[in-house]
């Protein structure tokens, strides 16, 4: 999922709740258009939080000991 898919769902959760005058019986066109509008706009903050969290710098260093083991560090710097 991605910012098109959660602006489709808001784009039709939003025409189902404002401008959609049929009924369905036993089913709120209006409410079932307010949920999606919502349901995309969580899309929507979800994939902006999550594509902009990898943001920083990542270190790896080898450090190699006089026995010959290694270890590794890693190291992270947000910006």
């Amino acid at each position: 999922m991605g910012y098109g898919f959660g602006g489709f769902l808001l784009v039709v959760g939003l025409i189902l709740a404002l401008a959609v005058q049929d009924r369905v019986e036993a089913v709120d066109l209006t409410m079932v258009g307010w949920i999606m509008a919502g349901v995309g706009l969580v899309v929507i903050l979800l994939t902006a939080l999550t594509l902009n969290r990898g943001g920083g710098a990542r270190t790896r260093t080898t450090v190699t000991n006089s026995d010959g083991t290694q270890s590794v560090r890693d190291s992270r710097t947000d910006i």
